[in-house]
């Protein structure tokens, strides 16, 4: 049996600094039948921290997003949330929380039915809290927090690129003034001029709100680029925890070999014919 290094620290943990993390996982496990997909994810994301999780396709990254979302139910293992067990919360606590939360789809994920600033508004909308002119309000003051102008709220999803739509989904997850937002693959299908400004975009949006951000990619310039911390997820563990700093200096075989974006190395990828 091949056995997995144990996540290093690069830095003192949320446990030993006495400080409440504003996420943590304990244990987590996930499985599909006999896939065993999650086999014990342990990690803790600061107030106000940046962090993100790196690892290849197929290891479990967008299964531990949907875990803390309650897209999906752990088979084991904790998710707490400010310090809450989220398993524990009735629907509408488990609400409030999804309220505190914004989302950056994949592939942006916008409705192509809907203009942009009501897609940017869908959850102002949907939950009534303000009015329908307040809700445009804000819409476009989210679309200008992301570089696009007002005019572009009127168009609909069609009418844009692929930079843009990232752009709006940025603007829709930021809406509502989140505590926590998630990324998934933030960067995926841009070129390396867009994803850079994406990259820049999520930093500055997340400064100016005091959010926590969890990004999931693998991206490496993206993930040096927006993390305060990043964890490598491998075969359902999280097997390395450490700054962009340590990142460069570690030698731990299998964060250095997905790094490099080398073959050769612990880390085995399976090809089907």
């Amino acid at each position: 049996m091949k056995l997995l290094p144990k996540a290093k620290h690069g830095t003192v943990s949320r446990k030993q600094s006495g400080e409440m993390p504003k996420l943590r996982l304990m244990g987590v496990y996930k499985a599909f039948g006999k896939k065993k997909v999650l086999n014990g994810v342990d990690l803790d994301v600061a107030k106000g921290e940046s962090l993100v999780i790196i690892g290849g396709s197929g290891t479990g990254k967008s299964v531990t997003l949907k875990c803390i979302l309650g897209l999906l139910q752990p088979d084991k293992g904790g998710i707490e949330f400010d310090g809450q067990n989220l398993a524990d919360l009735t629907q509408a606590e488990r609400d409030e929380v999804n309220s505190k939360i914004g989302m950056l789809f994949q592939s942006a994920a916008l409705f192509d039915s809907l203009s942009v600033w009501e897609n940017v508004a869908f959850s102002l909308l949907q939950n009534k809290t303000v009015s329908k002119a307040e809700a445009k309000r804000i819409a476009i003051q989210k679309l200008a927090q992301v570089g696009l102008n007002k005019d572009v709220a009127e168009v609909y999803p069609a009418d844009l690129s692929g930079g843009m739509k990232k752009r709006v989904g940025l603007a829709r997850a930021i809406a509502t003034n989140p505590e926590v937002i998630f990324f998934d693959e933030p960067t995926t299908g841009l070129d390396p001029i867009m994803s850079d400004v994406i990259n820049d975009l999520i930093v500055s949006t997340v400064k100016q709100l005091g959010a926590t951000a969890l990004t999931i990619t693998h991206d490496m310039n993206s993930a040096k680029k927006i993390a305060d911390k990043i964890a490598m997820l491998y075969e359902g563990k999280i097997i390395w925890v450490g700054t962009v700093k340590e990142l460069e200096k570690t030698k731990n075989p299998y964060v250095r070999q997905f790094v490099a974006g080398s073959a050769n190395g612990p880390i085995k990828m399976e090809v089907k014919v």
